[in-house]
C-alpha cells in the first residue's frame, strides 16, 4: 500500500449556492502526528475537513496526495460528531465496513469482537442494538467502525462534543493509542483542554480560511495573530 502523505492543499476551495464555505486555503500536511482544528463557531473547521476527505467538491484549486486520489481515500476514514447507528446490534454495526468490503461474515464479526472489547463494549453489549446505546458509546462504536478499516488517516468532526467527562476521556485515550500506533489523526474540536492535550499542531480557522498552521506548543504558548489570541483569551471572534 503506498504512503498518502504528504498532501498539498493549492487554493483550494468550496462554494454552494454562491457562497464560500471555506478557502482559498494552502497547506501541507506530513503523515505523522495530530492536528487539531479550532476556530469559532460557523468558522468552517466541519467543511475544511469534509474538503480534505472529499466529501465536498472542489470549487477551485487542488489538493494532491502521494498517491492517487482515488487510493488515498481507500485509506482514510471519517468519523462525524453524531454518527448514523444502523438498526443492527453493536458487532454488526462494527463489522459492517468489512463486510462491504466481502470479507467473510464469521472473519468480519471476529475483528468487530476485538474492537468491541477494545472500545469496552464487549461481552453482552456486543448483541446489544447500537440505537440503544448513549451518546458516549455511540461515538465510541463509531471510532471502532472507522479503524477496524485500518485507515492510514482517520478525520473526526468534533467526536467528544456533548460528552461527559468520563466519556470524553475514554475516547481520547483511544485516539492517544491509535495516532501513537501510526494512524494520522486531523481533528476539529471546541474544548481547548482537549486541543492541548492531543495536538502535535494546531489548525486555526477563521471565515473559511485557515488563520493560523503552527506546532501545538507554539500556538498555545504564543499565537501569532490577534484573533488567535483573543479566541484562546474566550473572547468573541467575528
Amino acid at each position: 500500500m503506498s504512503d498518502l502523505f504528504p498532501v498539498s492543499v493549492r487554493n483550494a476551495s468550496v462554494r454552494r449556492r454562491g457562497k464560500v464555505l471555506v478557502g482559498p486555503v494552502d497547506l501541507q500536511l506530513g503523515g505523522q502526528g495530530t492536528s487539531i482544528v479550532i476556530g469559532p463557531n460557523g468558522a468552517g473547521k466541519t467543511s475544511l475537513l469534509k474538503m480534505l476527505h472529499g466529501i465536498l467538491r472542489l470549487g477551485g484549486g487542488q489538493i494532491s496526495w502521494a498517491c492517487p486520489t482515488e487510493q488515498a481515500q481507500r485509506q482514510q476514514a471519517f468519523v462525524f460528531q453524531t454518527p448514523v447507528m444502523m438498526r443492527r446490534s453493536v458487532v454488526e454495526n462494527i463489522a459492517y465496513p468489512l463486510r462491504l468490503n466481502k470479507v467473510a461474515r464469521q472473519e468480519a464479526l471476529a475483528e468487530a469482537t476485538i474492537w468491541a472489547e477494545r472500545i469496552g463494549l464487549g461481552g453482552d453489549a456486543l448483541q446489544r442494538p447500537a440505537v440503544l446505546l448513549s451518546g458516549g458509546e455511540r461515538q465510541k462504536l463509531a471510532l471502532a467502525r472507522a479503524l477496524i478499516r485500518k485507515p492510514r488517516l482517520l478525520f473526526l468532526d468534533e467526536p467528544c462534543a456533548s460528552l461527559d467527562g468520563r466519556a470524553t476521556r475514554e475516547i481520547e485515550e483511544i485516539l492517544t493509542e491509535v495516532a501513537a500506533s501510526g494512524t494520522r489523526l486531523i481533528m476539529s474540536t471546541h474544548n481547548m483542554g482537549q486541543a492541548q492535550r492531543l495536538a502535535d499542531e494546531v489548525l486555526f480557522v477563521l471565515h473559511g480560511k485557515v488563520a493560523e498552521f503552527s506546532p501545538a506548543e507554539a500556538f498555545f504558548a504564543g499565537p501569532q495573530t490577534d484573533q488567535a489570541r483573543a479566541f484562546l483569551n474566550g473572547d468573541i471572534v467575528e
